[in-house]
Formats: C-alpha cells, structure tokens, sequence
C-alpha cells in the first residue's frame, strides 16, 4: 500500500540499464527505518516535545505520523526534520490504521495496550497477512482485552487499553524481535516495573538491543538480564535527535560495487551503529571485495570476480536475504543462505519469492525451509516482478549489471524504505526507464 510520501505513483514497471563501466561513488544514504519508526513512537508517547532529525521519509514513517495524529499527537514535518508535541494519545478513542509498516504495526499496538483507552487497529491486507497473534496472547496475560474483528489472530482488532501494573510478561523471540521490542516500548509505560522473559531466544537480538538504546536515549531504564529485559516504569522524556543513516538501504549500493568491480564510500554509515545489517560488507569481504570501515564511514572495492562457494548463516541481518541471493548469481561457485526460515513472513515469502524470480532470469536456484542455494549465472533480461517488496525490487535491480534491460514490475513498493532509490540509481549511471499502465 503506497502513502502520500511515496514516489513512482502508477508506475507499472522499471527497465534498467546499467552503467558503461564499475560503480563509483561517495554518498549518504537515506535516515534508518528502524530508527525512525522507533523515534517517532518514542516521541509521541513522551512528556514534552521532540525534535527528530533525519528521519527517512518512506511510507512506513508517513503511516506512522498518521497514526500519532489520529490519537491527537501533533505531529509536523518539515523536509527530514520530524516536531512531535509528544504527552501520549488525547482521545480515549480512535481508529488507527498502520498500512503495511511491521514495526508501526507491533510497537503501536503494545504501547496502546498500555494506554487506558479502546483501540481499533486496522492495516493493510499485506500487514493482515503478517503474524500479530504471539504479541496479542502475551497482552492478554497482562489483562489486556482484545478482540478480533475478522480472522482470529489477524488484523484487524479491537484493543481495550489499561493501566498495566508491571509484573512479568512472557513472549518468544524465535518469529520476530519485534515482538520483544514492541514490550520492552511498552514496558517504560507500565504502573511497575515490567520483566520481559523471552523464550526460544531471539532471531535478531540487535534490533531489540537498538530499541533498548533508544529508549534510554528517551530517558527510560532498560537492563538486559539472563532470561529476558526488565523495564523501570520511567515513561518517556522528549528530546532532539539526530537519527543514523539505514544499514540495510546502505547495502545495495555495496552490492552494486562488489558486482561491478567498481569502489562505493557511503559518508554516513561507520562501525558505531549497531544494525546488523553493516555486517553484510563483511560477507563481501568474503567474496572477495576489500572493506574500509571508520566510526562515520564504510567503502567497498569490488574485486573483478566474486568468490562463492560458500555457505553463510543470515541469521543476524535477514533483511539481506534477496540481496545476497540476487549477488550470488555474479560469485564463481554457488553460494548457499541459511538461517532465514522467519523471512518466509516478511512482506513476503522472500525465500520463495527470490527463487521464484531468480529462476524466471534464468538462475538456477535451490529451495530450503530455512533458505535457498543460488548458481553462478548470466541473468537474461526479462520482467521480473516485486512482489510488492521493497527489499525484492532494490535486489532483483543489482541483476541489470549484466542484464541490460531487465524490467521489474511495482517498482514503487522501494517507497516502504527508500523512495528515490531507482532516482539515486540514474545518478550513479544506470538508464531508468519508467512505464506508466498502458505505454
């Protein structure tokens, strides 16, 4: 589902044609998704205003805008500058909707829960699709009232919101760490102190662990334990901020000059963050590129051949699932993914997805329940389709290097994350072609 803020409106497809020689170029990447969905929660919900510098501009942040609104939170953009008056929902009673945002979805949805207050929650069907129940069946231990208004264990619902006395919750971390995230968020909300135990471990750690520093940034009190995080009942202070460069849209543009033998330095990304998805210039150090890293800055070499042969867990940064896969097509020897069964729940089934489009452009692939096995192969030019996944189009479009005119269908879904992404691609030398329905 696209936003207001979203760019190749009615856009049917994208042909791409790569740039004459290597990608070279210094750059900064868009504001992280995660931190701003994260941020602008935070702000809302705090005691007094904030301002949120260089937030990413993507429907998941517009989404999530909307919804502060909807509950009575002022909320002012202005370029990539976010105002939120903050102090918590003004109503008692509201109907908000969160599109396709997963995080929006999970943390809104906990914070809420903790919000005196009937709460209608309602998405898009991509979003109804995802799991919500784990997160609901653990607010229902605390005495939280939900109800279904359609598929059980599905948005959409009904949320009866009260003061939750702290206490002890219990959740698994083996679908999502946004379900642990989405408590801990709440957690600082709660009468008492709140012990998040989590159990079967927790598919992305990270994440939670770049939550728990945001909310302490917001003045909260987060302690990671043996089993779980406990959370002092601190609310939320306001704040300005300035938000970190995306990781994960950061790693495109290190694909495109691993694959094409060319140099990429992203200016705003260095070994201080904590997203994982940094680590993913470390498996192209493995296929052979050269890696500089400073505190602010990251640059890529490409080699003039990609070393595969190789299996690599992406336990840690799933989101470069596609990624890897489309990059393995351009290695020497097979590259095998493992470790990545949970993103079969994503936007997609990106497991099957990726298989599915690698082998309509002629790569063969091998399909596991946790991953896939991609061949070396010289990718034909044939339209390829998003499947209304971000992270699906900005892969698939690393295969125009040695595809000139390969096509890709809703070239818009990249406005979940990164808008001008195919804008950014022009100006790195790639030809875009943009077809509307119909020409």
């Amino acid at each position: 589902m696209r936003s207001p803020w979203a760019k190749l409106q009615g856009v049917e497809r994208v042909v791409l044609y790569p740039p004459p020689g290597p990608v070279v170029a210094e750059l900064r990447v868009p504001g992280s998704k995660s931190a701003t969905n994260r941020a602008l929660l935070l702000a809302g919900f705090a005691k007094g205003p904030s301002t949120l510098k260089g937030i990413l501009k993507s429907d998941d942040a517009y989404w999530a805008t909307e919804a502060l609104k909807t509950l009575g939170i002022g909320v002012r953009v202005e370029g990539e500058t976010a105002y939120v008056e903050g102090g918590g929902p003004k109503r008692q009673e509201a109907e908000v909707f969160v599109g396709s945002a997963g995080t929006l979805a999970r943390f809104l949805t906990a914070m809420l829960a903790f919000t005196p207050g009937r709460w209608t929650l309602k998405a898009s069907p991509q979003m109804q699709r995802r799991p919500i129940a784990p997160l609901l069946d653990a607010l229902k231990t605390l005495g939280v009232g939900v109800t279904y208004l359609e598929e059980e264990g599905r948005f959409p619902f009904v949320l009866e919101g009260r003061e939750v006395p702290g206490g002890e919750v219990r959740i698994s971390g083996a679908t999502s760490s946004q379900f642990v995230s989405a408590l801990l968020l709440a957690g600082a909300l709660a009468e008492g102190s709140l012990f998040v135990r989590v159990e079967g471990g927790i598919v992305q750690p990270d994440y939670v662990r770049i939550t728990a520093r945001m909310m302490e940034g917001f003045g909260a009190r987060v302690r990671e334990e043996k089993e779980g995080f406990r959370i002092q009942p601190t609310g939320y202070r306001g704040r300005e901020v300035e938000l970190e460069a995306d990781a994960s849209s950061a790693a495109y543009f290190f694909a495109l000059a691993a694959a094409s033998g060319g140099r990429v330095r992203v200016l705003n990304l260095g070994s201080d963050t904590l997203q994982p998805d940094l680590g993913f210039v470390d498996v192209l150090a493995r296929m052979g590129a050269e890696v500089d890293k400073t505190k602010t800055a990251t640059e890529v070499k490409g080699p003039k051949k990609l070393k595969g042969g190789f299996r690599q867990s992406l336990l840690l940064m799933s989101d470069q699932t596609p990624t890897l896969a489309a990059l393995a097509a351009f290695a020497d020897a097979p590259i095998e993914i493992r470790e990545v069964a949970h993103v079969r729940h994503h936007e997609t089934d990106r497991i099957a997805v990726m298989a599915g489009e690698l082998g309509k452009a002629g790569i063969r692939v091998e399909e596991f329940p946790d991953g896939l096995r991609v061949h070396p192969g010289t990718p034909k030019p044939v339209l390829l389709d998003s499947h209304d996944d971000h992270r699906v189009a900005m892969s698939l479009s690393l295969l125009s290097l040695a595809a000139p005119g390969l096509s890709i269908r809703d070239p818009g879904a990249v406005s979940k994350t990164f808008p001008d992404y195919f804008d950014r691609l022009a100006e790195l030398g790639f030809r875009v072609g943009v077809y509307t329905q119909g020409s």
